[in-house]
C-alpha cells in the first residue's frame, strides 16, 4: 500500500540525491535530433548525442521510415514467432551480419534487451563469464540473470583477466566467456580486443563485445572494433545497437556464430516475449545501414573533428582523458567535481553549446565529467565554437577549473 511512510521516504532518497548534487534534470528538446538542436527558446550546438555519423536527420533515412510506414503500416502487435515478422526484419538482420562480418544476427527491441537475453541461453551453473569492471549496465544485468559464476577484471588489464580466467577454469567451469565493452562509453577507451583473444584461445573461452559505441564508424569500414583490430573471425558474439551511429531510432542486435543465434531465436526471452521492431525503424535503419556501408567520408570527417578538438581542449588546459574515439571526456576530479561539471555544463548551454554533466552512479565518485561527443555533422566552425565555449564557462563558473 502505498502510504505515508512510503512517501516519507522516498521523498527523503530523492532529497539525498539533490542534495549531494547527482540528480538528474533532463533537457526538452523542441527540435528534431541534429548537430544544431533547440531546447525550450534556446539554439544550441548539440555534443553530447550518440549521432556519430549524422544519420538521425538524414533525409534518406527519413524518407525510408516513412516508406516503410506507407508500405507496412505502423506497428507489429505481436512478437516474432508468432506474427511479427516481416521482410524487413530478415532483410535488417542478414544487412547487420554482413557489415559486422558474422554468420547470422538477430534483432531486439534494443541493445539493453539484446545483452539481457544473451546469457541466460547460453550459460547456466557450470558456466563462468568473465567480465571487466566497467562494462555497460546492460552486460551486468545480463550476466546477473544467468546462472553463471561471475568474475570481474580490472579494466582492460590483462593481468588481470589472465588471473580471473584461471580462477574459472581451476573452478572446473564447463564454458567461460569473456565479456567486454568494444569502447567503454565513459572514458572513450577501446578494449584491446587483441590481446583479449589471445587469451581466449589459450584458456579455450568464449569472447563476447558490446559494440554499440563503435559500429557503423570503428575500423576502416566501420565494422566495429573487430575489424578495427583484425579479430572478426576470433569474437564469437557482438552484441550491439541501432540507436546510435547506425540511425538513432531504436533497436538493437545480437550478431555471431549460427548455432548461436539459432538458439537466441529459440529461447531468448526478450526476443520471445517482445514485440517485433517497428516497421519503421527497421526500414530506416536499412538505409542507415545501407549510408554507413558508403561512409567514408563520414568516418573521416568524424576523426578529423574529434583530432581537432582534443588538440583545442589539450592547448585550453583542460584534463581530457587520451583517445582517439569521439567520445572525449572532460574531467572535473575531486570531491567537488560533480558540482563544477554542473555548472560548466549550465553555463555552457547559456553560451550556446548543449552538453552534460556526469557524476556518480554513472561514474566513480571523485571522477565527475562531461562527456563531449563529435559527430561527421559538425562543421570545423562548430567544433572550435565548442572549445571556446568551455573556456567561456570555466571563467564564468568558479576560477580556475580546470
Amino acid at each position: 500500500m502505498y502510504d505515508e511512510a512510503l512517501r516519507a521516504d522516498l521523498r527523503a532518497t530523492l532529497a539525498e540525491i539533490e542534495e549531494a548534487g547527482l540528480y538528474k534534470r533532463e533537457r526538452e528538446l523542441s527540435s528534431a535530433q541534429a548537430a544544431h538542436i533547440t531546447t525550450g527558446q534556446t539554439e544550441a550546438l548539440n555534443f553530447c548525442a550518440n549521432n556519430y555519423l549524422g544519420l538521425a536527420d538524414h533525409p534518406d533515412v527519413k524518407a525510408a521510415a516513412a516508406a516503410a510506414l506507407d508500405e507496412w503500416g505502423f506497428g507489429m502487435a505481436s512478437v516474432r514467432f508468432i506474427c511479427g515478422t516481416q521482410e524487413l526484419h530478415t532483410r535488417l538482420e542478414r544487412a547487420i551480419a554482413d557489415f559486422v562480418g558474422t554468420d547470422d544476427s538477430i534483432l531486439y527491441g534494443s541493445c539493453f534487451d539484446a545483452n539481457g537475453g544473451v546469457f541466460e541461453v547460453l550459460l547456466d551453473e557450470r558456466d563462468a563469464v568473465v567480465s571487466d569492471e566497467l562494462n555497460h549496465a546492460s552486460l551486468i544485468d545480463g550476466i546477473r540473470l544467468c546462472k553463471a559464476r561471475r568474475f570481474r577484471y580490472r579494466n582492460a588489464d590483462m593481468s588481470d583477466l589472465r588471473a580471473q580466467l584461471e580462477s574459472a577454469r581451476d573452478g572446473g567451469a564447463r564454458r567461460v566467456m569473456i565479456v567486454t565493452d568494444g569502447v567503454f562509453s565513459m572514458d572513450g577507451h577501446l578494449a584491446p580486443l587483441a590481446e583479449i583473444c589471445d587469451l581466449s584461445e589459450e584458456f579455450g573461452a568464449l569472447v563476447l563485445v558490446d559494440d554499440s559505441h563503435a559500429v557503423g564508424f570503428v575500423g576502416p569500414g566501420g565494422g566495429g572494433t573487430p575489424e578495427h583490430f583484425g579479430v572478426q573471425d576470433r569474437v564469437d558474439l557482438l552484441t550491439g545497437t541501432l540507436g546510435k551511429a547506425l540511425g538513432g531510432a531504436s533497436g538493437g542486435y545480437v550478431a555471431g556464430r549460427q548455432e548461436m543465434v539459432d538458439l537466441l531465436r529459440q529461447r531468448s526471452r526478450p526476443y520471445l516475449f517482445s514485440n517485433a521492431v517497428a516497421p519503421t525503424v527497421a526500414g530506416g535503419s536499412l538505409k542507415a545501414l545501407e549510408i554507413a556501408v558508403g561512409s567514408t567520408q563520414a568516418r573521416e570527417q568524424l576523426r578529423t573533428n574529434t583530432t581537432l578538438f582534443r588538440e583545442l581542449m589539450a592547448e585550453a588546459g583542460f584534463e581530457v582523458l587520451p583517445g582517439e574515439h569521439p567520445i572525449t571526456a572532460v574531467m572535473f576530479p575531486g570531491p567537488d567535481g560533480a558540482r563544477r561539471a554542473a555548472e560548466v555544463a549550465d553555463a555552457m548551454l547559456r553560451e550556446g553549446v548543449y552538453v552534460i554533466a556526469f557524476s556518480y552512479p554513472v561514474v566513480p565518485h571523485g571522477r565527475a565529467r562531461i562527456r563531449v561527443q563529435l559527430s561527421a555533422a559538425h562543421s570545423e566552425a562548430d567544433v572550435r565554437a565548442c572549445a571556446d565555449a568551455f573556456v567561456a564557462a570555466r571563467a564564468l563558473s568558479i576560477e580556475g577549473v580546470r
